[in-house]
């Protein structure tokens, strides 16, 4: 069993180093975009059985939803698609089935993709259609990598191959403590996100042994982000915190940036936080932020795998389409060289992780991820590397 551990690990960090050794940062919360709507699903044509030996793989995506997801899974879509052109169809075989961004799409896409014999279903997006895939995944025993970045989607044999901020938050607090930072801090958005980031930076201090100085949930609204930003600069300033971690978005961040600068703060006299939501141009321009740091992917990967893919498409992915490349290699990977026990827990849950193209990764007992991430420093010209991505988990 070791040597088949071993030989799967070398053989999916190789065949991933393809489209990765790369990366970068991601749709915050996929929950956000989704369409609530009732809309019946289609019916959708039954393909013939796989041929023997061929694992039939099914890709749930809201392809034809009313909203901006559409776009998104366009860009997975195409995106899986190429990895299949890449690294071979052989042993799979992709069936693409459309949820119309619905829970009850997903539900009837699972039922549809488990009739027809797949073995491992990609996808959904969002998180109400992660939930609605579940129950029919576990009936038919079968395994999922969904794409939403809100945890509660995950489940046991529901993983989530997305970005979520708990991997940014300790990724960035560590790199403040390691720095020799105690005290923080913290302005957060009043929004599902800021929940979730809320939550992991509270225990992601208490880890480091850092004290916060203060915590602010506050409304996304101008004249609330001054307020707030005003008093944590003044906290700041008069040598009370150390740091300040602030995970608001590239629009909202220029009212804090405004607020901290009115105070004497920058990111040139104190050490300001963010998190993959700020790998946006805005914030490069941004004179006040400069010298702030967040956590992303290593932007190495994401630079390849977008030039191959407009290579293809003649268009640009959207930051997220490398799950999808991502989740077929690594499906491919494993079938290749595990066979039956391809998507068994122990196999996919391997403390040692894998490769793709935003750099390493692994899935949790209890369906979510963590993720190997860079910390980027805000600079004119954009971010700049000053801690990079540790290859690998260990043992």
């Amino acid at each position: 069993m070791k040597m088949q551990v071993a030989k799967v690990r070398r053989w999916a960090f190789r065949v991933m180093r393809i489209g990765a050794l790369a990366s970068a940062a991601a749709l915050a919360a996929c929950g956000t975009l989704d369409n609530q709507a009732s809309r019946e699903p289609a019916p959708q044509p039954v393909p013939a059985a796989p041929a023997p030996g061929v694992t039939r793989v099914a890709l749930i995506l809201p392809l034809s939803a009313t909203n901006s997801g559409a776009t998104a899974a366009a860009s997975i879509r195409n995106a899986a698609e190429m990895a299949v052109a890449e690294f071979g169809a052989g042993a799979i075989e992709l069936v693409i089935k459309d949820d119309l961004g619905t829970p009850a799409g997903a539900a009837a896409a699972a039922e549809s993709a488990a009739a027809e014999g797949a073995q491992i279903i990609l996808g959904p997006l969002f998180a109400p259609s992660v939930a609605a895939v579940r129950p029919v995944a576990r009936t038919r025993a079968l395994p999922v990598i969904a794409f939403s970045s809100d945890a509660n989607a995950a489940a046991e044999g529901v993983y989530l191959l997305s970005f979520m901020p708990q991997s940014d938050v300790d990724r960035i607090v560590n790199f403040a403590a390691q720095s020799g930072k105690r005290s923080f801090a913290a302005l957060i958005p009043e929004t599902a996100y800021g929940t979730v980031v809320e939550g992991s930076f509270q225990q992601a201090v208490t880890r480091v042994g850092g004290r916060i100085a203060s915590l602010e949930r506050v409304a996304v609204e101008p004249a609330a982000i001054t307020a707030a930003a005003s008093r944590i600069a003044q906290l700041a300033a008069s040598g009370q915190a150390d740091v300040i971690f602030t995970p608001f978005d590239a629009a909202s961040m220029a009212v804090v940036s405004k607020a901290l600068a009115a105070r004497g703060v920058s990111g040139a006299t104190t050490t300001i936080l963010g998190t993959g939501i700020w790998d946006d141009p805005r914030i490069f321009a941004d004179a006040t932020l400069q010298g702030a740091f967040y956590a992303a992917p290593d932007a190495t990967g994401f630079r390849a795998f977008s030039e191959r893919y407009r290579a293809r498409y003649q268009s640009d992915p959207v930051r997220l389409a490398t799950v999808g490349y991502d989740a077929v290699s690594l499906v491919k990977a494993l079938v290749k060289t595990q066979g039956p026990n391809a998507f068994a827990p122990a196999t996919l849950q391997m403390p040692s992780g894998f490769v793709g193209v935003d750099g390493s990764f692994r899935f949790l007992a209890d369906g979510s991820n963590q993720r190997s991430l860079a910390v980027m420093k805000v600079a004119p010209s954009g971010p700049q590397t000053v801690a990079p991505a540790v290859r690998g988990f260990g043992s």
